[in-house]
């Protein structure tokens, strides 16, 4: 008998994906996908519960299916379609996690747990140090929102393996996850005509492509290879950042500097009209930026990524379709303002 593998927020793009992807593993003979509402998309031959993490009708499920690995995916920073708002994101992300791992705690069965988190746990605060690893403690805790979520699901991740020691936990930091079919609250944020930034401030973003989210989430719920360890905390980006301005050039969209309460502000009235949650966490990351150090990815799980931050960003804005200026032109435009300035500011001195 091979594994048997629960994958919860099968309703979701990516874990979708994950459910129809993982169903090819040669050591896998079951796939069972979780959510409380059932998927838009095709799940290939994987069997779909419909059952809500946040109540303790999942540790049935758990006992009646057998399941060894659990790949938890449902834990997002907005909803899914129609199911509700903040509150519900939140009792999803937090109590969900806890009935799930309380769940897993009476299954003698389980083995491997994966969570998928964020590196939104570090936050974004002014005095952040250049580059996070997965030991550095943040300089300011997220205060709401979905990074608070996340801090609070770790937490709970912590408390499960000290539980039971016995099994093989797995928790996967992403940094902003783009591609395609990317739904995230920076997706939306990205796909606005102008793009509102904060003034004197040029943040440094890092992003993961969906391909490969799949990819680690794999090696992370497979028994490791041989060289690896797959239990623990790890950092997961693509190599090397770009800068918000950078960004704005390559999606062909302007940006629109406003002082901080401004930005608050909008983000307020955008997120009031539906259009995207833009959230004050989400400025905090906009301001001050976040970058993570991905060694431990390398060298002890022993991934590698196949796209680049750059490359990861380049597909996103391929599927956005052109913005309101050509990159091309955008570029040219500011390249040449930066060229005049200096030397307009040299000559006034």
């Amino acid at each position: 008998m091979g594994n048997v593998v629960l994958v919860t927020g099968a309703a979701r793009q990516l874990g979708g994906r994950f459910v129809r992807r993982i169903q090819r593993d040669p050591d896998v003979d079951r796939v069972i996908g979780v959510d409380a509402v059932a998927p838009a998309h095709h799940l290939g031959g994987a069997e779909f519960l419909k059952a809500d993490i946040r109540h303790p009708a999942i540790a049935r499920v758990l006992a009646e299916t057998g399941v060894d690995t659990v790949v938890h995916m449902d834990i997002h920073g907005t909803p899914l379609g129609s199911r509700g708002g903040r509150a519900s994101v939140k009792e999803t992300n937090v109590i969900g996690t806890m009935q799930l791992l309380g769940a897993c705690q009476k299954a003698p069965k389980v083995q491997r747990v994966v969570i998928k988190s964020s590196t939104s746990v570090y936050g974004s605060a002014p005095r952040d140090p250049a580059v996070f690893t997965e030991n550095t403690p943040p300089k300011s805790l997220p205060s709401g929102g979905f990074a608070k979520d996340t801090v609070e699901v770790e937490g709970y991740v912590r408390g499960f393996a000290r539980r039971r020691p016995d099994v093989a936990v797995c928790v996967l930091r992403f940094a902003n996850i783009l591609g395609p079919c990317a739904d995230s609250p920076l997706a939306e944020y990205f796909s606005l005509p102008v793009l509102p930034t904060v003034l004197g401030y040029d943040p440094r973003l890092q992003f993961v492509h969906e391909d490969d989210a799949i990819d680690v989430l794999r090696i992370a719920a497979a028994e490791p290879c041989r060289g690896t360890l797959n239990s623990g905390t790890f950092n997961i980006a693509g190599d090397g950042v770009l800068l918000l301005s950078q960004v704005s050039r390559r999606l062909g969209r302007p940006t629109l500097p406003l002082f901080l309460p401004t930005v608050t502000w909008a983000g307020t009235f955008l997120r009031s009209l539906g259009i995207t949650d833009f959230s004050p966490e989400q400025i905090r990351m906009l301001t001050h930026g976040r970058v993570v150090e991905t060694t431990q990815m390398r060298e002890t799980l022993g991934f590698r990524p196949t796209y680049t931050t750059a490359e990861t960003f380049e597909e996103f804005a391929r599927s956005r379709g052109p913005g309101l200026l050509p990159p091309e032109s955008l570029a040219r435009t500011v390249d040449r303002l930066a060229g005049v300035l200096p030397a307009r500011r040299g000559a006034s001195q």
